[in-house]
């Protein structure tokens, strides 16, 4: 794993898809969803951290420095 925001978004999808086989049995189904209340609970704080890495860009850009050290990753850049 990257760990760049865009892979966040590929494991969301790739969960959603699993839960999305409607070969599972009953157990699978309720394994699947277990697990995709875990991954989103973590999804969910990479993305407040992510969104407090962008307040803190715009509150150093407002004083005229260079906000990029506090950007998150951006896929083919990096901060």
């Amino acid at each position: 794993m990257k760990n760049r925001l865009s892979d966040l978004n590929n494991h969301l999808f790739a969960q959603l898809e699993r839960l999305s086989d409607e070969g599972m049995t009953k157990e699978q189904i309720e394994q699947e969803a277990t697990r995709g209340e875990a991954i989103v609970a973590v999804a969910d704080q990479i993305i407040r951290n992510a969104a407090l890495q962008i307040s803190a860009a715009k509150l150093v850009a407002e004083y005229g420095n260079d906000p990029t050290r506090y950007l998150p990753q951006i896929e083919g850049k990096s901060s």
